[in-house]
């Protein structure tokens, strides 16, 4: 009877000792591991970023897109789930391990450079504001007394507020108001329809738009944002430095072979400088 009870207990801790390693390899995992023993990723995209990220056909497509190709070809990823979400919900829904990464175009800031892993730049996205075509205005001190419109909660929101303060602080008017659209799309409906005079936007974006529809809208002048930081990236949770490292890796490979390039002609009609360093602030992770 002693020596069941001993068996009994013997299996039990065993069983226990099983558990407790493979609970502790589930804690070690990082999400580059989980991609790589499961073959699947999650990403979270704000499809409504042309020409980056839209849905065309049914599909979601860009030169984010086919970026985001190659980095699934990279990474052995053999199941693809891209969650088209609202910008508002990207980076909370990241962080809340919703998805795991974001792969739609995050302009690089200071605030956000706190608390999320930038990849390597995909763009060039200096700050610039587009009017309509033929409508008079000629420098962004134009802009004194004028509605501009830019997205919510976006890299320009608080670079059009700055341009706000700046026109006011140098004796002008200021905004007559600034208008915050839940996507870019329909700031430049409101654009066009005349309900707002100037939309501040990344200048790629505005580049394709402009080319796609010269005879409605015009590029005004850029807006610098404090600290002159105006690349374009994806990101990572923090403690995933790892995939960070590994997305960047496949980013730095297509910049080298000229995949990078092909793929910014094809979709914004010009090339971008992207560099190796010097492109986030001072104590970005």
């Amino acid at each position: 009877m002693r020596k069941t009870n001993r068996t009994i207990f013997g299996v039990l801790a065993g069983s226990a000792c099983l558990a407790l390693v493979a609970s502790q390899q589930a804690f070690a995992e990082t999400t580059l591991d989980k991609i790589k023993r499961t073959g699947e990723l999650t990403v979270g995209t704000e499809a409504a970023f042309p020409p980056f990220e839209f849905v065309k056909d049914g599909k979601v497509v860009g030169y984010g897109s086919d970026i985001l190709a190659e980095v699934v070809k990279e990474l052995g990823v053999k199941k693809l789930n891209q969650l088209d979400l609202p910008w508002q919900g990207i980076l909370p829904g990241v962080l809340a391990g919703k998805f795991d990464f974001v792969a739609t175009t995050v302009g690089i800031n200071a605030e956000r450079a706190k608390r999320y892993a930038y990849t390597m730049p995909i763009a060039d996205g200096v700050p610039y504001a587009m009017k309509r075509k033929g409508d008079g205005l000629t420098k962004v001190e134009d802009l004194n007394g004028k509605v501009v419109g830019t997205q919510l909660a976006s890299s320009t929101e608080p670079v059009a507020r700055a341009l706000d303060a700046k026109l006011k602080a140098a004796g002008g008017a200021g905004f007559k108001e600034l208008k915050l659209f839940t996507a870019f799309p329909e700031s430049y409906v409101a654009l066009a329809s005349g309900e707002v005079d100037a939309v501040i936007q990344s200048l790629p974006s505005l580049a394709a738009l402009v080319k796609d529809k010269p005879d409605v809208f015009e590029l005004l002048a850029p807006t610098p944002q404090e600290g002159g930081f105006t690349y374009l990236a994806w990101v990572t949770r923090p403690d995933d430095k790892d995939l960070r490292d590994a997305i960047s890796a496949v980013i730095r490979k297509m910049r080298d072979d000229g995949r990078l390039a092909a793929l910014q002609k094809k979709w914004f009609g010009f090339e971008m400088t992207i560099p190796d360093q010097g492109y986030l602030p001072p104590g970005a992770m």
